[in-house]
C-alpha cells in the first residue's frame, strides 16, 4: 500500500495535467483521476517523462480518493456547470467530514455559494479558486485566487503559496481573496479586463498596419520595443511573438491568414452583465465584447464593403501620409491612457461587488498577484498596488496622482490618434469609449440635467436642483402649451 498522497487532482484536460505536474514538481505527491482513464495513464506518463514526479494515477473515485492523506483536499478542473455537480456528487460520496474539494474552473460565482453551502451540510469545506495563466501558467506558475472557506483555504496554503507563479519584489501570486464566490467573481473580471486589453491591442495594430501602413516586420519590432517600458506585459510580448511567426501552409506570415472572427467562452459577457446589475460603467470592457461580437458578423461585413465600395468607401477612407514614427509614439500613449481607463472599471465592479456582499475585497492585493502568472500580467499591476497602497479608498484609477498625470502628458497623443482613426474610417471602439469615459468622468458638469428634466416632463420622475434642497416636479407640458398659445 502506498503512502497516503499530499493532494488529488480530479480532470485532466490540459489545464488539470499541466497543474498536477506542476504541483508534484513543488514536491507534494499528488493522486490524479479522470472519468476517461486514458487521461490518467498520459498523466502518468509525462510525469515519468518531465522528472519522474511524483504523480499517482487512479481509474475509480473510490481508490482516487481513499489514497489522499486526511483532511483530505482534491481540485477539480472540469467544465463548468453540470460537469462540475456531477464531479462533485461522485467525489463526496467517498469523501469524509473536514474534507475539502476545491473547483479551479471558470465558474459562476453564485455556483460557487450554492455549493460550497451544500457542502457544508455534509461536513465538506469548499473552495472556488480561479487560476489564470493558461496551460503555460498552469504547468510553470499560475496566479490563484482562491475564495470560499477560509479553513479550506489554510489546508493547502502551504502548497498554492509554491504553485503560484513567483514575483520576486512582491511575492507568490496567490492569496485569500474572500468568503463566497469572491475568488471566481475577480476571476471573472479579470477576464473582462482582458478582453479589454486584446480589443485595445487590435486596434493599435489596425491603426498602426491600415493608417500607418506598417509591415509585420515593423510591428514586432515596434511591439518587442514597446514591451520595454511602460507597456511591458505577457499580451504585448506575445503580440510581438505572433507578427514574428510565418506562415507554415503557405507564404507570408500567419497572422495574415488568421480569420478575423473571434470566440468566446462567456466570461467577458458576464463581466458587462454584472456591471449593468450594479450600475458600473465598465465602456472598455463592453465596447470589446462588442466587437467580438460584430466580428463573427463575417459574410454581413464581406456583403456590406461591398455595397460601401460601390459608393466609393474604400477600407481606409483617406489615404494620407503620416509620420510614421510619430504615429507609433502616439499609438504607445493612446494605448496606455485607455487601458488605465479599463482597469478602472474593472477595479470599480470588484470593488461595487465587494460592497454589495459584504467580502472586504483588497484591490492592491488583487493587483499584487495579477503581476506574475496570469493573462494581464504587466509590469504597470505594480503602479495599480501602489495606488491602492497610497489610498485604499481611492474613488477610482484615474484620480490616483500619478495616474492622473500619465493621463494628462497623455491625453494629446490619445485624442490625435482617435481622431485620425475616425477620419480614417478605422473604428477604434476601445479607445474611443476610454477616451469619452475619461472625458466624463473629469467634467463636474455633464448634459444629465436635460435627461433628468425629459423623465420629469413626460413621466413625472421628479428631479433636484443645485441650487437648493429637495425633490421637484414641474408641469413642463402645461407651462410650454401655454407658452406655444
Amino acid at each position: 500500500m502506498a503512502p497516503p498522497t499530499r493532494i488529488g487532482l480530479a480532470g485532466l484536460a490540459v489545464m488539470g495535467q499541466n497543474l498536477a505536474l506542476n504541483i508534484a514538481e513543488k514536491g507534494f505527491p499528488i493522486s490524479v483521476y479522470n472519468r476517461t482513464t486514458s487521461k490518467v495513464d498520459e498523466t502518468v506518463e509525462r510525469a515519468k517523462q518531465e522528472g519522474d514526479l511524483p504523480v499517482f494515477g487512479f481509474h475509480d473515485p473510490e481508490s482516487f480518493v481513499q489514497s489522499i492523506q486526511k483532511p483530505r483536499v482534491i481540485i477539480m478542473l472540469v467544465k463548468a456547470g453540470a460537469p462540475v455537480d456531477q464531479t462533485i456528487k461522485t467525489l463526496s460520496a467517498y469523501m469524509e467530514k473536514g474534507d475539502c474539494i476545491i473547483d479551479g474552473g471558470n465558474e459562476w460565482y453564485e455556483n460557487t455559494e450554492r455549493r460550497e453551502k451544500e457542502m457544508s451540510q455534509l461536513g465538506l469545506l469548499y473552495l472556488g479558486m480561479g487560476v489564470s495563466g493558461g496551460e503555460e501558467g498552469a504547468r510553470r506558475g499560475p496566479s490563484l485566487m482562491p475564495g470560499g472557506s477560509f479553513e479550506a483555504y489554510k489546508n493547502i496554503e502551504d502548497i498554492l503559496l509554491k504553485v503560484a507563479a513567483q514575483v520576486p519584489d512582491s511575492g507568490p501570486c496567490v492569496t485569500y481573496i474572500g468568503k463566497g464566490g469572491s475568488g471566481n467573481f475577480v476571476k471573472m473580471v479579470h477576464n473582462g479586463i482582458e478582453y479589454g486589453d486584446m480589443q485595445l491591442i487590435a486596434e493599435a495594430y489596425d491603426v498602426l498596419k491600415s493608417v500607418g501602413k506598417l509591415s509585420n516586420e515593423e510591428l514586432q519590432s515596434v511591439f518587442s520595443e514597446w514591451n520595454k517600458g511602460e507597456l511591458l506585459s505577457f499580451l504585448i510580448e506575445i503580440t510581438a511573438d505572433i507578427f514574428g511567426i510565418k506562415d507554415d501552409k503557405g507564404d507570408g506570415y500567419l497572422v495574415d491568414k488568421v480569420l478575423d472572427k473571434t470566440g468566446m467562452k462567456g466570461t467577458g459577457k458576464w463581466t458587462v452583465q454584472q456591471a449593468a446589475d450594479l450600475s458600473v460603467a465598465a465602456p472598455t470592457i463592453a465596447a470589446s465584447l462588442d466587437s467580438r461580437f460584430l466580428s463573427g458578423l463575417k459574410d454581413e461585413r464581406v456583403e456590406a464593403a461591398k455595397v460601401f465600395k460601390s459608393g466609393g468607401f474604400g477600407d481606409v477612407l483617406t489615404d494620407q501620409t503620416v509620420d510614421k514614427s510619430k504615429l507609433i509614439d502616439d499609438v504607445r500613449q493612446a494605448l496606455y491612457a485607455s487601458k488605465i481607463c479599463s482597469y478602472a472599471q474593472g477595479m470599480n465592479l470588484i470593488r461595487a461587488k465587494s460592497i454589495e456582499k459584504g467580502w472586504d475585497l483588497k484591490l492592491g492585493e488583487l493587483a499584487r498577484i495579477w503581476k506574475g502568472g496570469c493573462i494581464i500580467r504587466a509590469i504597470f499591476l505594480d503602479r495599480i498596488k501602489k495606488a491602492y497602497d497610497r489610498n485604499a479608498n481611492l474613488a477610482n484609477l484615474l484620480v490616483d496622482p500619478e495616474f492622473a498625470k500619465e493621463i494628462m502628458d497623455r491625453q494629446s497623443a490619445w485624442r490625435r490618434v482617435v481622431c485620425l482613426a475616425i477620419n480614417s474610417g478605422i473604428s477604434t471602439p476601445g479607445m474611443s469609449s476610454s477616451l469619452a469615459y475619461f472625458d466624463t468622468y473629469r467634467r463636474d458638469r455633464v448634459p444629465a440635467n436635460l435627461v433628468q428634466a425629459q423623465r420629469d416632463y413626460f413621466g413625472a420622475h421628479t428631479y433636484e436642483r443645485v441650487d437648493m434642497e429637495g425633490s421637484f416636479h414641474t408641469e413642463w407640458f402645461k407651462i410650454a402649451k401655454q407658452l406655444k398659445d
